[in-house]
């Protein structure tokens, strides 16, 4: 009998999720489970298809346009992998929850907070539900400390802004305090 779980690995941009998420598919496959990649169809960064983390890593997915579409096409799967969550809908703890009481072992990567230092999407409650969390840490791009936020370094205010390092910069709480005082003095409101 199969038994399922929901693991979340969150953190800021250049944090390594989708690597670990990457790594963690891949075990699986070698372990000769059946595997399933979802997307949300607007990440186009690096492939239409395929999850690409910041190292280059892929691993084929499938695009989708809501959090439904992944348990229709990932019922019969021993592994659902799932890459920026925080851009679906709230029903995908929902549909992880359905997936992980079928006895799916459910894996989602997604940024826990978003430019602005908010709680973003479905993440935090998807922690909240997981039976294991992973927080991973890029390193500040100022102090080298661990980052906290992903600091948004266009103006910009959309919700989703989809970038790199051209447009983020991961940074500590502190550094990042720094930034937002900074911003304010060139962008007075």
């Amino acid at each position: 009998m199969r038994r399922g779980r929901i693991e979340v690995i969150c953190g800021s941009m250049f944090s390594g999720k989708t690597e670990e998420l990457i790594r963690r598919l891949k075990r699986a496959e070698f372990a000769r489970q059946s595997v399933e990649i979802f997307k949300p169809s607007i990440d186009t960064r690096y492939a239409e298809q395929d999850v690409v983390s910041h190292e280059g890593n892929a691993i084929p997915s499938t695009p989708v346009e809501s959090s439904a579409s992944i348990l229709l096409l990932g019922s019969n799967t021993d592994v659902v992998g799932i890459d920026e969550a925080q851009f679906f809908d709230d029903n995908l703890v929902g549909v992880c929850n359905e997936l992980a009481n079928r006895g799916t072992r459910v894996i989602v990567a997604g940024l826990d907070l978003d430019f602005k230092g908010v709680p973003f999407g479905p993440m935090p409650a998807l922690c909240a539900v997981a039976d294991e969390v992973t927080k991973v840490h890029a390193i500040c791009v100022r102090c080298g400390a661990l980052a906290y936020v992903s600091h948004r370094i266009v103006d910009n205010e959309k919700r989703v802004l989809l970038g790199e390092q051209s447009v983020y910069e991961p940074l500590c709480r502190t550094c990042y305090r720094k930034a937002v005082e900074e911003d304010k003095q060139k962008h007075p409101s």
